[in-house]
């Protein structure tokens, strides 16, 4: 966690459980699936029930078509469940409405939170997350929502926030914001697992965050596969810590902490379906072995019944995401599908991953530290607030000239 000035200290013991928050978007059909005529098996059927591959003469608007696998005998006519099933025509800034605005409100209640964007190669994940200048993702959104509601209450509170972004690729753990090495995983039993060595920067506006982000995007790692003219071929993972306390004088105070991880997965490739050789086969291999080993993890914390190790450390992205699965976090699971029969196997199984999902329990704490300031520590507290109060009457005075 985030580091703050402190003698002493106690976590609040506040905490309340719930369920991994689970949504499926159903991405627009594209130019190669209609050039090639591929029929539609994933629709939403209401803002909470979707259905994969329906009989057809029983669901009315899916194309007729002789297409289908003779081998699959049947139709699997499925209906799953989630909290949200977004459908082709949704945006961005209305998955974030229903998504992690929600989870901002848990932030600055002083509880971890995370989201992530699962889902095959080419299914929406990075547009869902990072958007584009004509659409921005989740996370801008979510981060002009944090610095907004920040604002609202500058009056009353004093904010620390500081950001890093990292990416996985080939189990080797990178800095997005300032590019070195492999850096190593550690655990710490105070604040559970970090990145050694992993840059840490303190943006003041919602401006320079985002300028921070659009800087490790660059530097993440993309090369064009068959799957995907703009494959990621890393896991990116984003995380804003945000400390906060009252703007009172007394020398004991509460100090909220908490950390929000944003994920963008890379996309899993079934290799039978790709002609990639070399560099990008290896590449995708271990996107795979990384992606199964997650895929074990919400096995083992969906089962209410399983009382074995849970895997996390089968790979350098579970391990990351330790405390973002079933720990001390509120999270939100983006799942992210092709309505195309093209992408039959990889929907449905991204779809069976997610319903797992929804069984894993979190069990939430609000990080509230009791701090005790020492003296040096409190008349610095006092300047900064001294410093804060002159720079807010003059801002008052140029206000009244």
């Amino acid at each position: 966690m985030y580091p703050v000035d402190k003698s002493t200290s106690k976590q609040g013991q506040t905490s309340e459980n719930g369920n991994v928050k689970v949504v499926i978007r159903i991405r627009p059909v594209n130019e190669a699936e209609n050039n090639e005529k591929h029929h539609t098996v994933t629709e939403a059927i209401s803002d909470h029930m979707l259905v994969f591959d329906p009989k057809i003469q029983n669901a009315p608007g899916f194309l007729n078509t002789n297409q289908r696998d003779i081998n699959r005998r049947r139709f699997k006519d499925l209906k799953y469940a989630f909290d949200y099933v977004f459908g082709p025509t949704a945006t961005n800034k209305f998955v974030f409405e229903q998504t992690t605005k929600g989870i901002v409100s848990g932030v600055l209640n002083g509880y971890n939170c995370s989201v992530f964007a699962y889902g095959a190669t080419g299914a929406g994940k990075t547009h869902t997350m990072l958007g584009n200048e004509r659409e921005p993702g989740v996370i801008y959104h979510t981060m002009i929502d944090l610095y907004k509601r920040i604002n609202e209450q500058k009056d009353e509170k004093m904010f620390d926030v500081a950001v890093s972004y990292s990416e996985v690729y080939n189990e080797q753990v990178r800095d997005l914001l300032m590019p070195r090495g492999n850096l190593p995983i550690r655990e710490d039993k105070n604040v559970g697992v970090i990145i050694a060595g992993l840059s840490l920067h303190k943006p003041k506006t919602a401006e320079e965050l985002l300028h921070m982000l659009h800087f490790g995007n660059k530097n993440r790692t993309q090369h064009p596969t068959d799957a995907n003219a703009e494959s990621s071929r890393s896991h990116a993972v984003f995380q804003v810590f945000v400390n906060q306390r009252e703007k009172s004088a007394n020398v004991s105070t509460e100090v909220k902490m908490a950390k929000m991880c944003l994920v963008d997965l890379a996309g899993s490739e079934r290799a039978n379906h790709t002609t990639n050789r070399g560099d990008r086969f290896r590449e995708g291999a271990n996107i795979n072995r990384s992606l199964l080993a997650l895929g074990n993890v919400i096995n083992a914390l969906a089962d209410n019944k399983f009382k074995g190790h849970i895997p996390y450390r089968d790979s350098k992205l579970t391990r990351l995401l330790k405390d973002s699965l079933g720990g001390n976090c509120q999270t939100v699971m983006i799942a992210a599908v092709s309505p195309s029969s093209r992408s039959f196997e990889d929907t449905y199984n991204t779809l069976r991953y997610a319903d797992r999902a929804k069984h894993i329990r979190a069990d939430l704490k609000k990080n509230v530290m009791s701090v005790d300031f020492h003296i040096a520590n409190y008349k610095k507290y006092v300047q900064e607030l001294e410093k804060e109060n002159q720079e807010l009457r003059r801002a008052k005075q140029k206000l009244m000239e």
